[in-house]
Parts: structure tokens; sequence; C-alpha cells
């Protein structure tokens, strides 16, 4: 194995089920420059370091090497760039606002006042589950988060089938799957964002003339420079729905292949509902739902272990790498829900910290715990399950699970 192949050893598919041995071998380079130009960042310390690094950019107008191929735009190009891909001070504008109206410490009782209306959803969705084998992405995962964006957002009830399906459709384009014709799936996901935006540019108008109490009506009643254009709002409630349904459905579902991997902590977590806090965390260090980021930009030469990386060159940070350096988290490759010390890499860190982060914790502990206390013998059918092509977003496309029954 040599290292200048590694990048694209860990992005091939083949690799998908188990990328951490070559994680392990990566990060005996910590430095290292792919035979594409790009600089994978491998080890813990490092990652924080750059992460936190006013030099690293996010936004790709300042990189000058070749785009990695790694991520698809999640957007289409009619709409401005979302604070994820921008910088201060314009990042720091939009990103407050949207805070505003989100959640800590602005509006604190938001996500904690959603409590309620998560466990209604879980609760209905599990309900649902019939027969003695369940897809757990596509009857419960998938479909979850989804309405919770929409409960966020303030999309009338009646409208939330035809948001799930636009959602679907946009979320199939980030993920190809073999066989699929390239040209039809991109018509359709362009389609369905065109779709999805001409009903939120409804709805935002509707909310102007008449606002309520959800997110989207504080998104868009904002003042002078606390006010986001309609483009802006658009944008960020894209983000919203993608960035935040794609992360929740992998958190959730490699949440429970690990459990179920580890019966004794699903047993545990059965008899105490309390656990699911700890065990997100572990989780969010042992499979976290996003392994890379693959297009940060130094705004200048920056050196790193000795290594100078040039001016707008492509950075690469694997997170899913650090979150198992052995120089930083006591025998990494345990899963342990009662580590003391769980600093992980999963969500980021510095400016660009998982925005959603709050929700995304709280969606996986109540779903957790209700999937470990209802569930009746759940176990796994494939081992590993068959997995998503997306080498950033890792997790299950599918996991399918033997179940006795699903109790009350």
């Amino acid at each position: 194995m040599t290292n200048v192949s590694l990048l694209q050893q860990i992005t091939d598919y083949s690799s998908r089920a188990d990328p951490y041995p070559l994680y392990a071998e990566l990060r005996r380079t910590p430095v290292h420059r792919d035979e594409t130009g790009t600089y994978v960042i491998s080890t813990y310390h490092d990652i924080m370091n750059l992460l936190h690094d006013p030099r690293i950019s996010s936004d790709v107008r300042n990189r000058t090497a070749p785009d990695t191929g790694l991520t698809k735009e999640e957007e289409g190009g009619v709409l401005p760039p979302t604070f994820l891909k921008l910088d201060p001070p314009e990042h720091d504008r939009l990103r407050g606002i949207t805070n505003r109206s989100f959640g800590p410490p602005h509006t604190p009782r938001r996500i904690d006042g959603m409590q309620g209306e998560l466990r209604t959803i879980v609760t209905d969705l599990i309900n649902g589950l019939d027969g003695d084998t369940i897809d757990l992405v596509d009857r419960f995962s998938y479909p979850f988060p989804v309405s919770v964006i929409c409960r966020l957002l303030g999309i009338p009830r009646e409208d939330e089938a035809k948001f799930h399906g636009w959602a679907d459709t946009v979320a199939a384009s980030l993920d190809p799957q073999h066989g699929q014709d390239a040209a039809e799936r991109d018509r359709a996901a362009q389609d369905a964002r065109m779709q999805l935006g001409m009903y939120l540019n409804g709805l935002i108008e509707d909310r102007r003339k008449s606002p309520g109490d959800d997110m989207l009506s504080q998104l868009i009643t904002g003042h002078g420079s606390d006010a986001m254009t309609s483009m802006e709002v658009l944008s960020t409630a894209a983000l919203l729905l993608i960035a935040g349904h794609e992360t929740t459905v992998n958190l959730i579902t490699n949440g429970m292949l690990t459990l179920l991997r580890h019966p004794d902590v699903l047993e545990r977590l059965r008899n105490d509902p309390r656990l699911a806090v700890p065990i997100v965390e572990e989780l969010l260090r042992y499979e976290p739902p996003v392994q890379l980021l693959p297009n940060r930009t130094p705004i200048s030469d920056i050196e790193v272990r000795g290594v100078t990386i040039p001016k707008g060159a492509t950075i690469c940070l694997v997170l899913a790498a650090g979150n198992r350096d052995p120089q930083r988290f006591e025998d990494p490759d345990r899963f342990d829900p009662d580590r003391k010390d769980v600093q992980h890499l999963g969500l980021g860190s510095g400016i660009h910290s998982c925005f959603g982060a709050p929700l995304a914790r709280l969606e996986a502990q109540i779903a957790l715990a209700e999937l470990a206390r209802r569930l009746e013998r759940p176990r796994l059918v494939e081992d590993p399950p068959p997995y998503r092509q997306n080498a950033v977003l890792r997790g299950p496309r599918h996991l399918a699970i033997a179940v006795d029954g699903v109790r009350p």
C-alpha cells in the first residue's frame, strides 16, 4: 500500500463498509499530499487546529487547485452560497441571523420545546413498522428528520408529503446509485429543486404578510443588516433541509447498526434511556455521519508539521480519522459509551461547527432510546449492510433488521 493512492482507496466504494484501517494508515503521514494535489490531514490535533485557523477558507472562490470531485453541490446554481460555504464577515452575518431563529442563546426554548413533537413523530413511525423484517433507513431514519425540518420551518401538515418527495429526490442526486441514468437523475433533482424553491418562495411571501412563530417567519422578519434577502432565506432553508436531513439519517442509522453489533450496550439502553446521551456522543466519535471535510483552502501559505501548504490548495480534513487517533483517545477503535473524555470531531469545531448540532443530538437520543425500548429482539439481517455511495456522508443505504415484534 502506498501513500500516494490512499485517498483514492478511502473514497473507493469497496472501502465504504470499513474505512478505518485506511484511516490508521493515513495517520502515519499526518500531512499527506495526495496524487491529486490535495493535502490530506488525518490527526486529531492538526484537524482541530485547522478548524480554528482563520487562514483556512470554506469559500471555493479562494481555491486555485482543481475540484477534488468529492462533493456535489447541494443547491442549484440559482441560489447564493449558504453560510456553510462562506467566510467572515458574510458567514457571521448569515449564520448569526439564522441562529437567532434556531436556538440557544437567542431562542433557547425552540429546540427543547420540540421534544414532545419529536417523540410524537418517533412514536408514529415506530407504530407503523410492521412485518418481521424492516428497513430502518426507508421506514424510519429518512422520514424522521424531514418531518422534523418541516415542523421547524413551519411547513403546513398537509404539505409534508410532497415536501418529503422533493427532499428524497434531491438527496438521491447527492448519493447516486449504480445502474441509474445520471442525466435522468439530475433532471429529476433539478425539477425537485425548482418545485421546492417555488413552494418555499410562496410560503415566504405568505409569512411576510402573516408571520407565525416558526423559523421561516423569523428568518424573514429582520431589519437592516439583520435581514436576509428572499434568496438568502431560500438558500438557508435548502441548507437546513439537505445538511440537517442527510447527517441525521446517518447518525441514527450508524447508531442503530453499532448498537446491534454491541447487544450489551443495546440492552443497557433499553433499561435506561438516559444512556442515550453518552451513547450519541460516543457514536459521533466512533461512527461520525460526516467523515471528511474535503474542500478547505488556505488563503495564504501555511505550515503544518513542517510541510508548507500553498495558498489556494485543496485541504481535506478527515474527521473520522482524527476521531480514532490513538494520540488523543485511549483504545480508539473500541465503542465505549462510558468513555470519560469524548471531545470528538463528529460535529466539526470552530466557526463552521455543525449548526444543527443541538437538534441532531436530540433527534438521535430520542430515536435510539425508543427503538431500543420498542423493538423486540432486533437483529441484523446483513452485516455489513449495503452502504451509500457517498464517501463524505457515510452511512448504510439500507439497514434490514429482523424483529419479533414492536412493543406498545
